[in-house]
């Protein structure tokens, strides 16, 4: 392998292929070659603050209030948002519209409803 990737359960670069997973020969762990989610986001899952799987259209709620950037508004715990849009643009991985605006929030601090 021109560059050899570290193994992520014991950091050593002893790693070889098997099929369709990486080996490392000191620890034994074997791990995917394709990681989950590395084709864009189709296969990434966003979860709220409990765990819960969102999808398109789902509502949430507020866990904490939450000041926004750049304006005096400050969104209050417990706002329920409804019909959310799952993004994969930066770190934040919903778009939503309340009453306040347009918004892009980050599902740890949602809580689906």
């Amino acid at each position: 392998m021109p560059t050899t990737l570290p193994c992520p359960q014991c950091a050593m670069e002893n790693v070889y292929q098997d099929g369709d997973n990486y080996v490392c020969a000191d620890c034994g762990h074997e791990w995917p070659m394709v990681a989950a989610g590395a084709d864009g986001d189709a296969g990434a899952v966003v979860r709220d603050a409990n765990g819960n799987v969102l999808a398109d259209g789902d509502s949430v709620v507020l866990i904490k209030d939450l000041k926004v950037k750049g304006s005096s508004t400050t969104l209050k715990m417990g706002t329920k948002v409804k019909s959310i849009r799952l993004v994969g643009s930066g770190d934040h991985e919903v778009d939503c519209k309340m009453d306040a605006g347009s918004f892009m929030l980050k599902a740890c601090f949602l809580k689906k409803v």
